[in-house]
């Protein structure tokens, strides 16, 4: 083991598969709900606070394996300075969305690879989506359909299903959307011997 996804999802742990990368999966489990709460407290914006919830991931788990690269990522959407979490059940998604129709958000998205108790790289991408003015009909047919995947994303909505139908515009990163900036990620595994030149 050389290389370990401090995280539960799946969507990360299959983009970093499709990609090349043999990584173990360990979810960190720390209190995210504390970290956000402090960064919220001290005046953070959405993306200092994403890099600090990737990192504790990364340092948490590279505290158990000193000597692999740990990889920690963590989301942030911000909307007009609200974050929303992920979405408690099909009536948290359905506020989530009626908030965030017609209106930008963007998706701070933080990656940092840790080795022991340092994290030796770290990147973040600010992907920025628009969602169109669907109607009531839309929102309540798209509710129905909502799976137990889409629920573990935040706002409620995955790009590689019918979420694509939520939205106008996007902006950035397909990848970061998806919750893992790659192309960066891939480039620092390359440098440390991971991947193929």
């Amino acid at each position: 083991m050389s290389v370990v996804l401090a995280s539960s999802s799946r969507t990360r742990a299959t983009l970093l598969q499709q990609a090349g990368v043999k990584a173990a999966r360990e979810p960190a489990r720390i209190d995210e709900t504390e970290i956000k709460a402090f960064n919220r407290r001290k005046g953070a914006e959405a993306g200092v606070c994403a890099m600090a919830l990737a990192e504790a991931k990364a340092l948490t788990v590279a505290a158990r394996h000193p000597n692999v690269l740990v990889i920690g990522a963590d989301q942030i959407l911000n909307c007009n300075g609200t974050w929303l979490d992920k979405p408690r059940g099909k009536a948290d998604a359905r506020g989530q969305l009626a908030m965030l129709r017609g209106q930008g958000h963007e998706l701070a998205t933080a990656v940092c690879v840790a080795r022991g108790a340092d994290v030796i790289w770290h990147d973040l991408q600010r992907p920025r989506l628009t969602m169109r003015q669907f109607s009531d009909a839309f929102l309540d047919s798209y509710i129905d359909g909502l799976g137990r995947d889409d629920m573990g994303a935040v706002g409620a909505y995955r790009l590689e299903g019918s979420g694509i139908q939520l939205f106008d515009r996007i902006d950035g990163d397909y990848f970061a959307i998806l919750g893992l900036p790659l192309t960066g990620l891939l480039e620092f595994l390359r440098g440390q011997g991971e991947l193929p030149r």
